[in-house]
């Protein structure tokens, strides 16, 4: 299989249902912004040398595959068999559940904190901003995306934060309030 198909170079895509579209469509900015964070992710993983935590984003970089498949197919063509493309409660819990296990470890936060710190806690802050900024494309779709994929992605940011403060304390980096 080739990596290059040239279907694209006018500008144009296909969803998993073979609609063509523009590659400026707001379901094509979506899970680009999904696809940027999965990257992100990549990068944090990089530099991160936290097994607990390189862990967990391991685990969120299949969920966010499956989500960018989800938003790739708004005709919800893609078989209720095909488990790897979905998200469920579950899922949502056991984002929950990480960062309930997280801040067990982390002082209560009283103040805004500015983003920052170690390599790996300054990673997981930018992406925590594109986690957020792929929410705000997903929330505005038509038809509305699965809720599950929304309170998942809702979740993520907050647990990338708890992460990122995380890191910077298992990194010995003091926190910067605001």
């Amino acid at each position: 299989m080739k990596i290059y198909t040239r279907t694209g170079d006018a500008g144009e895509t296909s969803l998993f249902d073979g609609t063509r579209v523009s590659k400026h469509d707001a379901r094509v900015d979506a899970y680009g912004e999904v696809d940027e964070l999965n990257a992100g992710l990549g990068v944090v993983r990089s530099v991160i040398g936290d097994p607990e935590i390189d862990a967990a984003l391991a685990q969120i970089q299949r969920d966010l595959f499956a989500i960018g498949a989800r938003l790739a197919d708004p005709a919800a063509k893609i078989a209720d068999r095909v488990t790897k493309a979905a998200i469920t409660p579950d899922d949502v819990a056991r984002l929950e559940a990480l960062i309930d296990r997280f801040e067990l470890e982390l002082p209560p936060l009283r103040r805004f904190i500015l983003a920052g710190g170690s390599p790996g806690g300054a990673a997981l802050h930018l992406a925590r901003a594109v986690c957020r900024r792929a929410e705000r494309r997903m929330v505005s779709l038509q038809p509305p995306v699965e809720s599950t994929l929304i309170r998942y992605i809702n979740r993520l940011s907050d647990l990338l934060f708890v992460a990122g403060r995380l890191a910077n304390k298992r990194a010995g980096v003091t926190e910067v309030e605001w």
